[in-house]
C-alpha cells in the first residue's frame, strides 16, 4: 500500500511538471524569465518542471499558476484530467 502511495505521488509530481513545462514553452518564456516574473528561484521552477521536488506546497503552486497566467484551480483540474478519474493518493 505504501508503495502505491509513493508511486502515485511520483506520478502526480511528474504530471504537474510536464504540464508546467508545456505551458511555459507555449508562452515562449525561459525558466529564467518566468521564475523572475513569479518571484521564484530558477532552481525551484526547474525542479518543479522536472519532477525533482519531493512535494509542491500551495504557495509555490499558486506562484507557478500566476506565472503561467492561469488560475491554480485550472492547473489542478488539468493535472487530474490527465491522471484520469481513477487516480488517488488514498489507499
Amino acid at each position: 500500500m505504501q508503495a502505491d502511495f509513493k508511486n502515485n505521488k511520483i506520478k502526480l509530481i511528474n504530471t504537474i511538471g510536464k504540464i508546467i513545462k508545456a505551458k511555459r514553452i507555449a508562452l515562449n518564456k525561459t525558466i529564467y524569465l518566468i521564475s523572475a516574473e513569479s518571484s521564484m528561484s530558477k532552481s525551484t521552477w526547474r525542479e518543479a518542471e522536472l519532477g525533482l521536488c519531493n512535494d509542491i506546497n500551495l504557495t509555490t503552486l499558486c506562484k507557478i499558476s500566476e506565472g503561467l497566467n492561469i488560475k491554480p484551480g485550472d492547473l489542478i483540474n488539468e493535472v487530474y484530467n490527465k491522471l484520469g478519474k481513477d487516480f488517488t493518493l488514498i489507499d
